[in-house]
């Protein structure tokens, strides 16, 4: 058989895993300067005109 786990030690480790894990995307979102998050804003205006000039019109009928 397998160890006994402690499942208040399984249950809190996990929490802090994800607690991690979210505080990292956030210092990635959040911890940048102006001109960085200007020029992402730029390059997702840029990727989404792209996207719009290559959609194909619908007529309808």
């Amino acid at each position: 058989m397998g160890d006994p786990v402690n499942l208040n030690k399984a249950r809190k480790a996990r929490d802090r895993a994800m607690r991690e894990a979210e505080a990292a995307a956030n210092r990635a979102k959040h911890g940048r300067s102006k001109a960085e998050k200007a020029n992402d804003r730029r390059e997702e205006e840029r990727r989404r005109a792209l996207l719009d000039g290559a959609r194909k019109e619908e007529t309808p009928g």
